[in-house]
């Protein structure tokens, strides 16, 4: 069973986000930054636990390390068929134009490269969710 944590506040009309790295620190970093704006966020620490929890919480966005466990451009394709709706963005620390091409083809919508820009991050995930109180995350 793979373990995943929730961070909703009790705001079921906020923006749910999806955060997906083995790093835990990372993915601390970005729980607090973005639960802090009121969003709602799910996180999961390997591909498998991120395409389980896709299936049942139906997040609004996916931030997402390509280079997990699990993971690669099949993952990628996977997860946008488990969350069709979600916007998936992609972020990784071995990027290239080729890398960013191929994960786009797959079905991520935003590619950001390590080490992240969080206010870049947060206005992308601002643009795309807009549900309150996440569009003015930035």
């Amino acid at each position: 069973m793979t373990q995943v944590r929730v961070h909703d506040q009790g705001k079921e009309e906020a923006c749910t986000i999806m955060v997906v790295d083995e790093d835990e620190a990372m993915r601390a970093v970005l729980v607090d930054a973005l639960q802090g704006k009121g969003c709602r966020v799910v996180e999961s620490h390997n591909g498998k636990g991120a395409l389980e929890t896709a299936k049942t919480v139906k997040p609004n966005v996916i931030v997402t390390d390509l280079k997990i466990t699990d993971g690669g451009y099949p993952y990628l394709r996977l997860l946008k068929a488990a969350a069709p709706e979600s916007s998936i963005v992609v972020m990784t620390a071995h990027g290239d134009s080729q890398s960013k091409a191929k994960a786009l083809e797959c079905g991520a919508k935003g590619y950001f490269e390590k080490p992240l820009h969080l206010n870049d991050l947060k206005r992308w995930i601002s643009q795309v969710c807009l549900v309150k109180p996440c569009r003015n995350i930035s």
